[in-house]
């Protein structure tokens, strides 16, 4: 009941955005911590959790595991007590052999956790029940991100019951697939995790499989923009209404820190440098142009300069145009600067930028929180949410 309420087109509709990037989530639950520390205060609701607020949750890789979790129901302290005392659990070396040749760690630990967690968090306990992506007990709306590697695409499963793959008297009704192993399908970064096959019209004469990697190697690790064409396309059968006072979205990133090369000479750009590069490069470019997007086609309430020449395209309390269009959302933006210099801004001198921009980083887990709430206090703020409080 909760999500049909929540997918009803009429209302004030919000969205919450979860960039990709591994043990680098941490940053992020600090950061809605804080957000869901001032809702509670807003709306005097101590238990308040971010599914109570939102009513579409998305995202990437990492924030496909956050996103899922916010969808069953768990607070945020629940999310950073998983990430912290897990963290390490999910990084398990793969055996020598398989990470030089293949990838670096092993899948079961994560697939356990994620799959013990939602497991919880949707109220079973017992193991061999499995929570699928139609569960009723998810909250909100879910999107996850992934790349179909079988068919060379990226695809955004979500458990929209409007959408075409969704039908229920469909053999291969996406509904029916295992929530964790979507997650986990998500999570699947080449070279780092093994990629996750999924079986869809299981046990029917029409049974086939894919193979899924991590949704991070698309042009959606960052999700914010394929969500409001979910939220508002056709196709989708959502028909969410577009304004400035009746979409918000929330996006929220991993840190960003751009990979300069001044030292480079043209000789070193061999096969292995493309190879180490090219990958981390078309994300990171994806990722801006995907925000460009959103602060261009929304009101932009906050967010830090995306380059020298686009600014932040945040439109000031007095209101103002910057493109030539209608505005079709409220948008606010976070994400830290995790360079030398954007380290400093935060009053954190002392954390080395190398140690937090590597998505494995896990004996740094609590300089990667360090960061989250620095950025946290320093620039979130609730008037940033305009009329959606």
């Amino acid at each position: 009941m909760d999500l049909l309420k929540k997918l009803e087109p009429s209302g004030q509709k919000k969205i919450l955005s979860l960039d990709g990037g591994g043990i680098l989530g941490l940053m992020t639950v600090e950061i809605l911590a804080k957000l869901e520390f001032d809702l509670r205060i807003i709306h005097d609701y101590h238990d308040l959790v971010l599914s109570d607020y939102f009513d579409f949750v998305c995202g990437t890789s990492t924030g496909a595991i956050l996103a899922a979790c916010i969808s069953a129901g768990m607070s945020i302290d629940q999310l950073r007590t998983f990430y912290v005392d897990s963290g390490k659990d999910m990084f398990d070396k793969a055996f020598l052999l398989t990470r030089i040749t293949k990838y670096k760690y092993n899948d079961e630990p994560l697939a356990k956790k994620i799959r013990t967690e939602l497991n919880r968090a949707l109220g079973y306990s017992d193991d061999d029940i499995i929570a699928t992506l139609g569960d009723p007990n998810l909250k909100t709306v879910l999107m996850l991100m992934m790349r179909n590697h079988t068919t060379d695409s990226p695809w955004a499963v979500s458990n929209n019951p409007y959408a075409k793959y969704n039908q229920k008297d469909r053999k291969d009704c996406n509904l029916n697939l295992p929530l964790w192993q979507l997650v986990r399908a998500s999570t699947a970064a080449p070279t780092f995790f093994p990629p996750e096959v999924v079986t869809f019209a299981e046990g029917t004469s029409d049974e086939y499989s894919f193979i899924f990697v991590d949704g991070g190697v698309t042009t959606y690790n960052n999700p914010a923009f394929f969500a409001f064409q979910m939220a508002t396309a056709k196709p989708y059968g959502m028909n969410w209404k577009t304004g400035v006072n009746d979409l918000l979205i929330v996006s929220v990133g991993t840190g960003k820190a751009a990979k300069t090369h001044h030292d480079l000479d043209v000789d070193d750009m061999h096969l292995v440098h493309h190879a180490k590069n090219v990958p981390a490069a078309l994300m990171n470019a994806a990722s801006s142009g995907w925000d460009m997007a959103c602060r261009m086609l929304g009101h932009c309430r906050f967010g830090a300069p995306i380059d020298r020449e686009y600014g932040d395209m945040v439109i000031p309390e007095g209101g103002g145009m910057n493109w030539t269009g209608d505005k079709l959302f409220s948008y606010v933006r976070y994400d830290p600067n995790v360079t030398k210099e954007g380290l400093k801004e935060l009053g954190l001198d002392h954390i080395n930028p190398e140690d937090i921009q590597s998505l494995d980083s896990v004996e740094h887990i609590k300089d990667i929180q360090e960061v989250g709430r620095a950025y946290a206090d320093k620039y979130l703020k609730p008037a940033h949410l305009g009329s959606f409080v």
